[in-house]
């Protein structure tokens, strides 16, 4: 799917394009956005404008240091991270830039929620965007914005999975059900870090190849200072999700501990009437619950005060609380 835009009276005017007359009549666009494209939308491309963009297959197959350069035909590509954030997971999606004199190419394999907004506040805010440049820095400035969003819903599970932790009484059922939420916070966490580091060295890129005037440079540095704010929160958060996980593994362990705690108290309990039945039991000669009345109720009641004893000694001591 290939999305073309265009300014008109200060607004991106965003028109589908469905075949190559349509994308051949279009001579002044400022962005095209290619969504999961197939070869012969990359081909009407090329033959447009003269790019050739790359397949969504060969994205993932740059080194890490080959994700900024600029190319023999003058045109400069950029790989970028955006962080799509769903309810079940979150996960880094690879967008592919490639910048012209005139025209921003971006090609994904998904539509992203930081597009959508995007495309959104360029058609209501009029003057926001001027050229592609200004559409790049601006996805770069709403991806930051998503970020510090999705860092929001992150602090405020881990509230919740701490006032379950840190209540009076925590089942095993609850606590597996915290370090599943806490898991799944940490690595949101560890995916918006890795998103904003990747922002932060595109925008570095940026501003280190001179492409930006002095009005885009300055609006550059100031999302570096908001990506700035944004490490410092998860690293905040990587230290109060280690204190969760430490906080959960305790009462796992206390609650192991007590089961245990029982066993000990009833076989140390248990130990001075097995004691008192073993020597009776080897007894042959002297045997009166065999000739008198008395004998095994004798036998029976000692065995019952020789287990009392110990226990009335723990709770004493405030072992059995």
């Amino acid at each position: 799917m290939i999305n073309l835009f265009v300014l008109q009276n200060g607004r991106l005017s965003q028109e589908q394009v469905e075949d190559r007359n349509e994308l051949l009549q279009h001579v002044n666009p400022i962005w095209i956005d290619v969504i999961d494209p197939e070869e012969e939308e990359l081909i009407w491309i090329k033959e447009a404008f003269g790019v050739l963009l790359p397949e969504l297959d060969d994205l993932g197959d740059l080194e890490a240091s080959a994700r900024y350069f600029e190319a023999d035909d003058g045109h400069m590509h950029i790989r970028t991270d955006f962080l799509l954030d769903e309810e079940e997971t979150s996960r880094n999606v690879r967008v592919a830039f490639v910048m012209t004199k005139q025209v921003l190419f971006s090609i994904h394999d998904e539509d992203l929620p930081v597009f959508r907004l995007v495309r959104l506040r360029a058609r209501l805010r009029p003057g926001s965007v001027s050229n592609a440049k200004d559409v790049l820095l601006d996805l770069y400035s709403t991806d930051a914005e998503y970020s510090a969003d999705a860092l929001e819903e992150v602090y405020e599970n881990l509230e919740q999975a701490g006032k379950r932790v840190l209540s009076d009484d925590i089942s095993d059922k609850d606590a597996a059900e915290v370090l599943e939420t806490i898991a799944k916070e940490e690595d949101t966490n560890g995916r918006i870090r890795r998103n904003v580091m990747d922002t932060r060295r595109a925008l570095s890129f940026l501003m280190r190849s001179k492409l930006l005037s002095d009005e885009q440079q300055e609006e550059a540095r100031q999302i570096l200072r908001d990506i700035d704010s944004l490490e410092n929160h998860t690293a905040f958060l990587f230290d109060k999700i280690n204190f969760l996980m430490d906080a959960t593994v305790g009462f796992i362990n206390l609650n192991q501990s007590k089961i245990i705690k029982i066993f000990s108290v009833v076989s140390v309990a248990l130990m001075p009437p097995t004691l008192l039945a073993s020597i009776w039991g080897m007894n042959f000669q002297h045997m009166p619950e065999l000739t008198e009345t008395w004998g095994y109720p004798v036998a029976i009641l000692s065995m019952v005060i020789s287990a009392i004893i110990p226990l009335s000694f723990f709770r004493h001591k405030g072992w059995l609380g």
